[in-house]
């Protein structure tokens, strides 16, 4: 007597691929919805004013409709509360200056953008970095409290 063939094409339920089953969403795996598109709209850069002191950045978006340097100048000076005349260039880094549109257009999500400020209203740019005998190793104030 023969053996009943059993249907190996079934699977046993919890089974199923993400994808597979039509019932089941899909995910394109970059953590957003399939059919939305809002990241396509807005040019997401990481912004901050060149500081030997401060090196965090924060997050600027552009419409991406509207791309162009006065415009990056302008969103980037308002968001760190700064005025555009007291920008002198604007470099994308570690080391690219930005100079024109054309420039702005190449930009991609999260790139790294630095502004470099005029000192003192003048052209020279603000590299000024103390000196380990100016900027002290240490706690003065805590070296002369007592245990």
């Amino acid at each position: 007597m023969a053996e009943p063939q059993q249907d190996v094409s079934k699977k046993p339920a919890g089974e199923y691929k993400q994808g597979l089953d039509p019932q089941l969403p899909t995910d394109p795996g970059d953590g957003r919805p399939e059919n939305t598109c809002v990241g396509d709209l807005e040019l997401v850069l990481k912004v901050r004013i060149q500081s030997p002191r401060e090196n965090d950045f924060i997050e600027v978006e552009l419409n991406r409709e509207e791309l162009s340097y006065q415009n990056l100048l302008k969103i980037s000076c308002c968001e760190l509360g700064i005025e555009p005349e007291q920008v002198k260039t604007i470099r994308k880094l570690p080391n690219t200056l930005l100079r024109k549109d054309k420039d702005i257009l190449r930009l991609r999500d999260f790139q790294e953008i630095e502004l470099i400020l005029m000192k003192n209203g003048s052209s020279e740019l603000e590299e000024y970095t103390p000196s380990l005998i100016e900027k002290p190793c240490y706690n003065s104030n805590a070296a002369k409290l007592t245990y």
